[in-house]
């Protein structure tokens, strides 16, 4: 049996930070909770003596695994690499209480920059949308309804 076979596809977010990965996903450890499985720095991988020392402390591996068994992993952007900001992705997540939703929300949004306050909409109770101090954007929904 192959791999395709037996296992099912699940696109997993990997986001770039340019030196702040370790910073970001403890923050998104403490809010979002979950556990970080892996935190794997240059001086701590395989390819150690090959990487700069300027930048060993630079985060490969990042891997997040969120309540409820979804994963979100991260690295810091490559040395060799100019690093870009993130764009055209935004991450979406879904409460079953619009009171945790907008807890979320609030935290995320601290240091960051609310693009839509948390109200009401025709999909959900309320759902708000931000772009958090680390430059990632997040879409908060509490509460969905049936469309």
């Amino acid at each position: 049996m192959s791999l395709a076979q037996t296992t099912t596809l699940q696109p997993i977010p990997f986001l770039s930070f340019d030196g702040k990965c370790a910073e970001a996903m403890r923050f998104y450890e403490k809010v979002l909770g979950g556990t970080i499985k892996v935190m794997m720095s240059g001086a701590q991988s395989p390819m150690a003596a090959q990487i700069p020392k300027e930048f060993a402390d630079r985060i490969l591996n990042a891997q997040l695994e969120l309540p409820g068994g979804a994963l979100l992993y991260a690295g810091d952007a490559p040395a060799h690499v100019p690093y870009k900001e993130i764009q055209g992705v935004t991450l979406a997540l879904n409460y079953d209480t619009v009171e945790e939703a907008e807890s979320k929300f609030n935290t995320l949004a601290q240091g960051g920059q609310v693009t839509m306050p948390f109200g009401p909409t025709f999909w959900a109770r309320k759902f708000g949308m931000l772009v958090d101090k680390y430059g990632v954007a997040w879409v908060i929904n509490g509460e969905l309804l049936p469309l």
